[in-house]
Formats: C-alpha cells, structure tokens, sequence
C-alpha cells in the first residue's frame, strides 16, 4: 500500500490542478467541478495497477476524467445533443471577410492574450462539448493529437477536423468581442 502511495504522488497527483482545471471547463460549476475531478483521482488511486511504466499519466487521468463525465452525464439521464459537422454549416474560415479582422488574427496566441481567461472560457462554453474537449486537450493542455485522440476514442483524422473547425468557432465568439476591446474594425 505504501507503494502505491508513493507512487500516486510521484507519477499522479502532479497533474490533479490539470483534471481540476479540466473539470472546471467542462461542468461550469467549481462545486460539480471539484467533485468530479476528486472522483477522477478515488479512480485513478484505485486502479493504479493498471497505470503501466512509461505510460502518460496525464492522458491516462484525462481518460478516467471523460470516462467518469460520460457516466455522470449517463446517469443524471441528460441527453447530450451529438453534433454532425456536417451539422455545423460552413467551415467558420469560410466566412471570413478578408479584411483587418483577418490579418489580426494570423497571430492567435498575441490575439487570445488580449482576452480576459473568463472571456475565452465563455467563448468555449458555447461550443459543442465534442469540439470543447478537443481544444482543451490539444490547445488547452498542449497535448499531442495522437494522444488526444486514445483519450476521445476517434481517429488522429477526427481530431485534426475538430480542432481546426472548433478554432474557427472560437474565433467567430470572439471576434465580436474584439470589436469591442477595438483590436479590430
């Protein structure tokens, strides 16, 4: 037992701020959120047998953190509403204007630093939870697709399309606001 003790804390817990932070994106509620990402880490003490050496103990945390959302959301008997891209219309790029509003935003990290993080975390509560979870593992976490992808169940392929329209719908939330901070016209 000490073993594994020392094992959680050394390999696991270093990440538990991650799954909270992660938590916290995907419940809106620090109460939901708090709880949640302490289920996330009961599981992950409980089964740390089944962390094997050399594995990612970040991926592996964020799996049992959507396997426990999807059981949650499952027995509170919400029903998610499953977006189609082909659902989504347009590719948000598509739309845009080629005017400053695109030049300003050939620099996406200078434009999301002038941003408030509550700003940004509205703009990502409006996006299907799908293409959420991929932009909070590959641009939020700065994980690798490949990992990504283990995590969400999809092909590599999949998350590639999620990321590059979720970023289009993140921009098109924000551009509005942009407007209004006058960064653009």
């Amino acid at each position: 037992m000490r073993d594994a003790t020392k094992r959680f804390y050394a390999e696991v817990w270093p990440h538990a701020a991650t799954v909270l932070r992660t938590a916290q994106y995907l419940t809106h509620d620090q109460a939901q959120a708090d709880d949640l990402s302490q289920e996330v880490m009961l599981k992950a003490f409980r089964h740390l047998d089944q962390l094997q050496p050399g594995t990612d103990a970040k991926a592996w945390l964020m799996t049992i953190l959507r396997h426990t959302r999807i059981d949650r959301i499952r027995a509170a008997a919400a029903h998610q509403r499953d977006v189609s891209l082909e659902d989504l219309g347009s590719e948000p790029a598509a739309t845009a204007t080629g005017d400053a509003t695109d030049e300003v935003w050939n620099e996406p990290e200078a434009v999301l630093q002038e941003f408030s993080d509550q700003q940004v975390i509205e703009a990502l509560k409006k996006l299907p939870e799908e293409i959420r979870w991929t932009l909070l593992l590959v641009d939020v976490e700065g994980m690798d697709q490949a990992d990504a992808a283990t995590i969400l169940g999809v092909p590599v392929g999949t998350i590639k399309s999620r990321a590059h329209r979720g970023r289009g719908m993140l921009r098109e939330a924000l551009t509005p606001l942009a407007r209004e901070i006058r960064m653009i016209r």
